[in-house]
């Protein structure tokens, strides 16, 4: 028994969710149509670059969130993953997660994305813990405003440290799924690395590292 870490996005999912997500709004006519896709497209190829700046990104994908409530918010989720998250789930991904229930592990997803997209999709893939970017809240709205750490690059390091902290465990003997080179801190952190449809450049140290790589892709 221990830790199983999965990435979410391009990793259990066939997609990348924060960058649906800002398709999303733009269909659901929330944000201008033309400015945010143009954003969207520039961080989304900044993120695939490993040039992204996490806490810009972050004021852009929360900001048209500023004002709604949970309650708003939660109609635009339900619909969010119907239409975009449904058509991307992967059996190969659950069949892996029920593979490391049976072993006992405890599942936590850790993802660079907001919780306000993920935790919809966490719950559908039956996984109870969930690390992600959190967004602010004040008098019951939502600000626009990232909160506390960013789960991103070496802060999915900060993040996971304290979650074992808090839960008096430890990273040892853990293991992490991974797509995206961006992961590389935590992927050096863990006791066993798992490349999963990685992206080019994690693709190469997975294999100078002996890390293992394999497809969740039908």
């Amino acid at each position: 028994m221990g830790l199983a870490l999965f990435d979410l996005d391009n990793t259990l999912i066939a997609g990348d969710s924060d960058h649906l997500w800002g398709d999303f709004l733009v269909s659901e006519g929330l944000v201008d149509s033309d400015k945010h896709k143009a954003l969207n497209e520039h961080y989304y190829q900044q993120y695939q670059q490993g040039q992204l700046d996490i806490d810009e990104y972050l004021s852009f994908a929360l900001g048209p969130m500023a004002g709604m409530t949970p309650e708003t918010l939660s109609a635009l989720q339900d619909k969010f993953l119907k239409k975009h998250v449904e058509p991307i789930l992967l059996d190969a991904a659950f069949d892996l997660l029920q593979a490391h229930r049976v072993k006992g592990d405890t599942l936590i997803i850790i993802t660079a994305t907001n919780t306000l997209v993920t935790q919809p999709i966490a719950d559908r893939l039956g996984v109870e813990y969930l690390i992600g970017c959190e967004a602010e809240i004040e008098d019951g709205r939502y600000t626009g405003k990232p909160e506390g750490v960013p789960s991103f690059g070496e802060g999915k390091v900060q993040r996971i440290k304290a979650w074992c902290a808090e839960h008096q465990t430890s990273l040892e003997g853990a293991v992490f799924y991974s797509d995206s080179h961006n992961d590389l801190p935590l992927l050096r952190e863990v006791a066993r690395a798992v490349a999963v449809d990685p992206d080019d450049v994690l693709r190469l140290e997975a294999q100078q590292c002996g890390w293992e790589i394999i497809s969740l892709r039908p």
